[in-house]
């Protein structure tokens, strides 16, 4: 069976000496891992096309058990990131985070829309990293079915207060009057929650349009990060490289 479709080279591994075992995502299947034979040869028309962070059109054949990449043509490469070692590892972590989590053989254009528009983005150098990593985060687990709940207190259901707490523990939130003390929950400032709230909330084509500074953002991209960590369960090496990075350039 053919498959003809869309797809963002997440991952690529050498198999042998020409060819590549590359995970993509595409719009119509999800997650699936591809063999590109002779990927790796410099006559190779489809080698750019199936290197990681290739956007592609991709002629896949579909065996009975693995995929196989027939013919691709690059539509958008995100090889500036490569100038970038802060973005570059950002942008690996996405990819890392949607291998993880986003599930294979099942449509996925919202999963794919939303992979693409955080790596413009981080290419076009407009919003900052950390935003741009939280907004991705919060929207990935909304779509996954894992949306954090930011709408009210829970307890007096009061909408916003000058600060409220996120209780990682029990997915909720509380205003300052109704704040336990739980040592498992961050607080949040008013800046803070409405970015929270936006990214999981707004239009899919509006979930970059806005903007928050220090220290709200540091706030908003702690507790995403957290959020994520504690509902995937998983720990990521891209991730932690990122942190490395980030700590060496402060």
């Amino acid at each position: 069976m053919k498959i003809s479709t869309n797809g963002l080279i997440l991952n690529e591994q050498t198999i042998g000496e020409n060819d590549k075992l590359v995970t993509v995502l595409t719009s119509t299947n999800g997650i699936i891992r591809c063999f590109a034979k002779g990927a790796k040869l410099l006559k190779n028309r489809k080698g750019i096309a199936v290197q990681a962070l290739s956007y592609s059109r991709l002629s896949i054949f579909h065996g009975r058990d693995k995929y196989i990449i027939d013919e691709a043509e690059p539509i958008s490469i995100f090889f500036e990131l490569r100038n970038d070692l802060e973005r570059l590892s950002l942008a690996q972590y996405f990819c890392e985070l949607a291998i993880y989590t986003i599930p294979e053989n099942a449509p996925a254009d919202e999963f794919l829309s939303l992979v693409l528009n955080s790596l413009y983005l981080l290419t076009e150098n407009k919003k900052p990293p950390l935003m741009i990593k939280a907004v991705y985060e919060l929207r990935l687990l909304s779509l996954l079915g894992y949306m954090p709940y930011l709408v009210c207190c829970d307890e007096c259901k009061c909408y916003e207060s000058d600060t409220m707490y996120y209780l990682f523990g029990e997915n909720k939130l509380l205003c300052h009057n109704c704040f336990n003390g739980d040592p498992n929950s961050m607080p949040l400032s008013r800046g803070a929650l409405t970015a929270m709230r936006y990214s999981i909330f707004a239009e899919p084509k509006k979930i970059f349009s806005f903007a928050v500074s220090d220290p709200s953002l540091r706030q908003f991209a702690d507790c995403a990060e957290r959020i994520t960590l504690q509902t995937v369960e998983h720990s990521f090496k891209s991730l932690d490289f990122y942190r490395q990075i980030r700590t060496n350039l402060s």
